[in-house]
């Protein structure tokens, strides 16, 4: 058996009563005693009829009558007088209100204006100067703004009336972001957390409309009876392949990709359907998605299904990363960077799974290969007449001489010896510094290289800012790799 409070039970017990005289349909002038009306009431105890209204939520008990052809709230004279008896307090406080004095008035304002110049915000200042002079929030809050708009020059709080710049709000949010809770940037932006917390929502919708969400469309995404079908998990390999082994002797991120089994055709085209029937998804329900009011309900949806379609537009990437370096290691005489061409090739094959048509029926391989090799016919021309312009002649004499280096093989070997090297020398930096590098050259396990626009809203800075500080870590680590004597790469 569950108790139930004596307040729930009086507050039950008067909408019970109501509800019982409302279905009774009683006439005024067959109550018992004499029956006050909420505006009678309101003027004997000098208070509003919003005022009367507190009072019936705490415990003044009403009745509905039918006055003059409807039916009206009215209250015995019985209630009336209990009610006072058990409430004299909160009776005189109520009557207190509307005969405040000036005096009482500039002692709210001095105490508000000394909480705010303590960096207090609205809502914690109304608190505590309710507390301090007994009186309610909601004169108390009543008094500040009603004295702000008469004396906005000497405003307690003059802040409130302007809005925030979209760069504040930038700002805001990504604070937020790096975890400053929304009590400190009440505080801090001098808001209420509510004002605070739909300004966040704001900036994640504005967010949530830049995500890359172009899909390829296809009719089956149209019919529900597909969704499942759609959704389900990857086929199995209809013949099991057998694991690649690694050559011997390689960097250990490209021995890494021979554990990554390639795709067969059913899987590849599941993968793809899969991935922009998220995005299809998440299209549909950014279009109902309102900046101004953003649903946290459906912001949610949406950066779920994009979430996920991430995470399958990684298996597909995963699964061809071997193509890459395969390219790659035709072209690197050209460029005699092995590593810095895969990089630029992983980037091609992300941006070729955006936009493959998997409804044409082609392989995704011979897509990928295509843009994999138009990249580089656009970069490695460029890099090479970069390198022209500021060749020694000495460095002509050595061009000119057979290429007497071992196979591409060597070639990975020494790129990876001299990443293990730089390894040595990033403690020399520090940790915002470590982690910039990190990211920008994609040092990580599995790491990708980003660009200074990702790493500036990584780390809650603009791109420049990353520029610079990378430019003072490159400094940093040449001045270390001279005193560990690592030769730099020709």
């Amino acid at each position: 058996m569950r108790l139930v409070k004596g307040e729930d039970a009086l507050h039950d017990l008067r909408l019970f009563v109501e509800d019982i005289t409302d279905s009774m349909n009683l006439r005024l002038e067959e109550a018992s005693e004499p029956v006050h009306t909420v505006e009678e009431l309101s003027k004997r105890f000098n208070v509003s009829t919003k005022t009367i209204s507190r009072w019936r939520e705490q415990g003044l008990v009403s009745r509905r009558f039918i006055s003059e052809g409807r039916k009206r709230v009215g209250f015995l004279h019985s209630s009336v007088e209990r009610f006072v008896t058990q409430n004299r307090l909160r009776i005189e406080r109520g009557e207190r209100f509307s005969q405040m004095s000036e005096l009482e008035r500039d002692e709210i304002i001095d105490r508000a204006r000394r909480l705010a110049s303590q960096g207090e915000n609205l809502t914690e200042v109304i608190r505590q100067v309710s507390n301090d002079v007994h009186r309610s929030v909601e004169t108390v809050r009543y008094t500040i703004k009603n004295f702000d708009r008469k004396y906005p020059a000497m405003a307690v709080f003059p802040e409130q009336r302007e809005t925030l710049s979209e760069e504040d709000k930038r700002a805001l949010y990504q604070q937020y972001l790096r975890g400053v809770s929304t009590i400190m940037l009440a505080k801090r932006y001098k808001r209420t957390r509510n004002s605070i917390i739909r300004i966040l929502n704001e900036q994640r919708a504005l967010k949530i409309k830049e995500l890359a969400l172009d899909y390829v469309p296809s009719p089956e995404f149209e019919k529900d009876s597909n969704v499942h079908q759609i959704l389900a998990e990857t086929p199995n390999a209809i013949s099991p392949s057998r694991r690649m082994r690694a050559p011997s002797g390689l960097p250990a991120y490209l021995a890494s990709l021979y554990e990554v089994p390639l795709l067969e055709p059913q899987q590849e085209v599941h993968l793809f359907r899969k991935m922009n029937f998220l995005k299809y998804k998440a299209t549909k329900l950014l279009d109902k998605l309102d900046p101004k009011a953003p649903s946290v309900a459906l912001m949610d949806q949406i950066e779920k299904l994009y979430e996920d379609a991430l995470s399958v537009k990684n298996k597909i990437v995963q699964a061809n990363l071997r193509l890459v370096v395969s390219i790659a290691k035709r072209h690197v005489g050209a460029s005699g960077d092995l590593f810095g061409l895969i990089s630029d090739g992983n980037v091609s094959l992300m941006r070729a799974v955006d936009k493959f048509d998997y409804t044409r029926g082609f392989k995704f391989s011979t897509y990928a290969h295509w843009a994999i090799r138009k990249n580089f016919a656009r970069s490695i021309p460029d890099e090479f007449k970069h390198r022209e312009r500021f060749r020694t002649s000495s460095e002509e004499v050595f061009q000119s001489r057979e290429d007497a280096r071992a196979d591409h093989l060597a070639v990975e070997i020494d790129q990876q010896s001299r990443a293990d090297q730089i390894g040595k020398i990033l403690h020399t930096l520090d940790e915002r510094e470590q982690q910039i590098i990190v990211l920008r050259f994609g040092l990580g396990q599995g790491g990708e290289p980003r660009t200074l626009k990702e790493v500036g809203e990584e780390l809650g800075v603009t791109k420049e800012r990353i520029r610079q500080l990378e430019l003072r870590a490159l400094a940093k680590l040449r001045n270390a790799a001279e005193r560990e004597k690592i030769d730099e790469p020709e």
